[in-house]
C-alpha cells in the first residue's frame, strides 16, 4: 500500500494508519477500480467508506472486482445526482470528513458541494496534484490542474492561498510559490506574467499570507537551480519551488500528466476550499496514488483538528 518507489508520501501513510480511520463519503462507487481501492483503504485502516450510491451497481461493481463488502456500510440511492446531494448533506451535518469521488464527473460532485452554504467558505475551491518526482528532491505541488478552467487574478489569489494553507497542514512553514508563466519577464502581451507580476505584489502587500511568491517564472528556472543561475535571475523561489501555481487549467492539466506518463511520477490529488476535503481520483491512478490521496486527505483533517484545540485558524 506504500509508494516504494520514492517514499516521499510515507510519512502521511504512517500517519494514517497510526489514527482513527477517516470517516469518507465515497460518492457513487460505481466501478470495479473505485470500489477494489477503497476496500483497500479500509483494510488497511486508512479510511471509514460510507458508499453512497446505487445498491445494484455497486454490488456488481464489488463482484467484478472480486471483493466483499461486508462491514461496509451503504447509503442507497437512485443515481449519481442523489449520491452527490447526500454526501455533499452528510459532510454539511458532520457525519463524514472527507469525500471521495467514486465514478461521476467531478463538475458533478462539486456543485453539490457549492450548492451546500455549510460547506462552502469564502475561498473559491480548488484542486491540488501532489506530486512524487524521482528528479525532484521534495514533494510539488501542481495547482490548478482539475477544476478552474481560466481563473482570474482574485481566482488565483484564492487558488494560491488555498495551496499554502494546505502545505502548512502538511507541515511546510513558508512554502514557495512559483507562478508561471512561457518567460520570465513581464510582457503585456502574455496575460499570464501580468497576473504572476500582480500575485509577488499582493504577497508583498499582505494579500496573500504565509509564503514567498515569486513571478513570473519559467518552469526550468522555477525548478531548476542551475537553469536560474544561468538566466541570472536572483529569487529565493527560483530552483527551490514547493507550489507551482499554472496559468490555466489546460497548462496544469498538461504539466501533471506529462510528470506522471514521461517522468514516472506519483501524483495524489485533492479538492481544497470547502470546509472538508475532497479525494479526486482518476480511473487511470495508480494504486500508490490513490493511497497517498487518501492519507494526505486525513493527515490535513487531523491537523485541523490540532490546529482547533490550540485555537488557531483552520487549515483553509
Amino acid at each position: 500500500m506504500q509508494s516504494k518507489r520514492h517514499g516521499r508520501y510515507d510519512r502521511f501513510i504512517a500517519a494514517a494508519r497510526a489514527s482513527p480511520p477517516l470517516r469518507t463519503g465515497i460518492v457513487h462507487p460505481c466501478s470495479a477500480e473505485v470500489i477494489s481501492s477503497v476496500v483497500g483503504l479500509s483494510t488497511a485502516g486508512i479510511l471509514d467508506p460510507v458508499l453512497i450510491g446505487p445498491p445494484q451497481k455497486i454490488t456488481d461493481a464489488a463482484k467484478a472486482a472480486g471483493v466483499s463488502l461486508e462491514g461496509l456500510q451503504i447509503k442507497f440511492v437512485e443515481h449519481s445526482h442523489a449520491a452527490a446531494d447526500l454526501g455533499a448533506e452528510l459532510a454539511a451535518s458532520g457525519s463524514i470528513d472527507a469525500l471521495m469521488k467514486g465514478s461521476l464527473h467531478t463538475d458533478e460532485l462539486l456543485q453539490a458541494v457549492v450548492a451546500s452554504h455549510r460547506l462552502r467558505t469564502e475561498r473559491r475551491m480548488s484542486h491540488v496534484y501532489v506530486m512524487n518526482i524521482t528528479a525532484y528532491r521534495k514533494l510539488l505541488v501542481v495547482t490548478d490542474a482539475a477544476i478552474n478552467i481560466r481563473p482570474d487574478l482574485e481566482q488565483k489569489r484564492d487558488i494560491c492561498q488555498n495551496a499554502v494553507d494546505f502545505l502548512h497542514a502538511l507541515g511546510v512553514r513558508q512554502p514557495k510559490v512559483a507562478v508561471l508563466a512561457a518567460v520570465e519577464t513581464v510582457n503585456s502581451e502574455m496575460p499570464a506574467t501580468i497576473d504572476a507580476a500582480c500575485l509577488t505584489v499582493m504577497a508583498s502587500r499582505g494579500q496573500i499570507r504565509g509564503a514567498v511568491i515569486d513571478g513570473p517564472l519559467a518552469l526550468d528556472n522555477a525548478i531548476s537551480v542551475e537553469a536560474a543561475r544561468i538566466k541570472e535571475i536572483r529569487s529565493t523561489v527560483a530552483g527551490h519551488a514547493d507550489i507551482l501555481l499554472v496559468p490555466d487549467l489546460e497548462a496544469g492539466n498538461m504539466l501533471a500528466k506529462q510528470l506522471v506518463y514521461l517522468a514516472g511520477a506519483d501524483a495524489a490529488g485533492l479538492v481544497l476550499g470547502a470546509k472538508v476535503p475532497i479525494i479526486l481520483t482518476s480511473r487511470a491512478d495508480r494504486p500508490s496514488s490513490r493511497v497517498a490521496s487518501a492519507a494526505i486527505a486525513k493527515y490535513i483533517v487531523n491537523s485541523k483538528r490540532l490546529l482547533g484545540r490550540s485555537g488557531s485558524a483552520g487549515w483553509t
